[in-house]
């Protein structure tokens, strides 16, 4: 695993460079071209996931709700420590 980080940040640096030299090397986003078509495939998958998440949000609200309920003990709390 630590030779595969190594390597991915060596090509994350080569990439910074490569941006300065975009100019020169214009058939590489051509490269990029044809990589979004294959992507654009698999999207699909992602808008599920979206849809996932979209269902799992009314959760986190309920949790938030919860949290505000919650509050004011902690207030309360407060009072009691300053009494002391």
């Amino acid at each position: 695993m630590a030779k595969k980080k190594r390597k991915a940040a060596k090509k994350k640096a080569t990439r910074k460079k490569a941006t300065k030299r975009k100019a020169k090397k214009k058939p590489a986003r051509k490269k990029a071209k044809k990589k979004a078509k294959k992507k654009a495939k698999k999207k699909p998958a992602r808008k599920k996931a979206k849809k996932k998440a979209a269902k799992k949000k009314p959760a986190r609200k309920k949790a938030k709700k919860k949290a505000a309920k919650k509050k004011p003990a902690r207030k309360k709390a407060k009072k009691k420590a300053r009494r002391r």
